[in-house]
């Protein structure tokens, strides 16, 4: 009787043991999982702040044209100056 006991308790250390483990290995399964997403989350973070941060300046400078353009002495000479836009009796020589 008292080997039976014995017995029972080994089975029942050895079951919880592999059940522990098992526990164990797929909380490191998935923590390793995660971890390898976060670094994938992060490089993107990082490129979407630098892509930000051109878009912004970007928008800054067309707000800047934006309010350049407004003054209608300065759209003038940009029309000029871009399009090749003459005044009357204005001849246009484009150099390369």
């Amino acid at each position: 009787m008292n080997n039976k006991l014995k017995e029972r308790k080994r089975r029942r250390v050895v079951l919880t043991s592999i059940f522990c483990f098992f526990i164990i290995s797929l909380s490191v399964i998935f923590s390793i999982g995660n971890a390898f997403k976060i670094r994938e989350k992060t490089k993107e973070k990082k490129q979407l702040i630098t892509e930000l941060e051109n878009l912004q300046e970007e928008e800054k400078i067309l707000s800047d044209d934006v309010e350049k353009l407004k003054n209608p002495e300065y759209a003038a000479r940009y029309a000029r100056e871009k399009y090749l836009y003459s005044k009357n009796g204005e001849k246009i020589l484009k150099i390369d």
